[in-house]
């Protein structure tokens, strides 16, 4: 190694740990303008994870400030920055919330959202973040009706709604390959009363039709005709519903294995009572 490039080596390392010293001497004994000062500049060269607990240390300092307004909005950057989406979100509503008047309040808001969003995990898991991004979401449709985001606001929702969709309706087919019918049966009534508009709403009338009649065979003797009178029933709206369906064949067979079974029914309580 030359000497050139031993001396440029040593330069490099000499000022890192200059810029350590100096970073650790302001975060330790600085004053608040001092630890702004070095937050902001760390913050314009991206150097995100130095500067955020610079910036959360002086928040409650400039509280109510125009540079308090800065420190928080930087702060909530930071969170997103580092792909720290719950934290983010929560901070950018809680700068909203704080700085309601804001130059920033509105992107804020957005961001909030946005955060929620790009957290929200696939529709097998826990939905609780995607019912809080929908929840952010729609409170900046209902505050910013006017914004330019407006579209790209509905193109999220309308895939949050998607995704909320497909849990509810996994969540009521799992009760049906458990072969808990009734609740089966209750769960996918009350995804077709949520989601009126869902796309599966042909599979959920069949598996209804299904979980009914199962329901049905399963239970005692004496429950057994009013229970295939509602399968009857179930069995009957999804052949009205979807004349065309690739189930219609078998839904029809349902219908006339009802049939039988009720007629089955009435001829031995009828046997009983002679």
């Amino acid at each position: 190694m030359n000497s050139g490039l031993k001396y440029i080596i040593v330069f490099l390392i000499s000022a890192v740990l200059i810029n350590s010293c100096a970073y650790n001497k302001i975060k330790k004994d600085g004053t608040s303008d001092q630890k702004y000062d070095l937050a902001v500049d760390l913050f314009n060269k991206e150097k995100y994870a130095k500067a955020m607990p610079l910036l959360e240390e002086i928040i409650p300092v400039f509280k109510g400030t125009e540079k308090g307004e800065d420190v928080y909005y930087k702060f909530a950057i930071c969170n997103y920055k580092l792909q720290d989406y719950i934290l983010a979100g929560y901070y950018y509503r809680k700068f909203a919330e704080t700085y309601p008047s804001g130059k920033n309040t509105e992107e804020a808001r957005w961001m909030s959202a946005y955060c929620y969003f790009l957290d929200a995990p696939k529709s097998s898991l826990d939905q609780t973040t995607t019912n809080q991004a929908l929840d952010e979401f729609r409170f900046f449709l209902s505050k910013y009706p006017k914004s330019s985001k407006i579209p790209e606001c509905n193109e999220i929702v309308a895939k949050l709604r998607d995704r909320l969709e497909t849990k509810s309706y996994d969540n009521s087919i799992l009760y049906y390959n458990l072969e808990y019918y009734k609740s089966a049966s209750i769960a996918l009534k009350n995804s077709k009363s949520d989601y009126p508009d869902t796309d599966y709403k042909e599979l959920i009338f069949y598996y209804i039709m299904k979980s009914d009649l199962l329901y049905a065979q399963n239970s005692i003797s004496e429950k057994q005709f009013e229970r295939y009178t509602k399968a009857e029933k179930s069995a009957n709206e999804f052949i009205e519903k979807f004349p065309n369906s690739e189930y219609i064949n078998d839904a029809k067979k349902i219908s006339e294995k009802i049939q039988k079974e009720k007629q089955n029914l009435e001829n031995s309580l009828s046997n009983k009572t002679e």
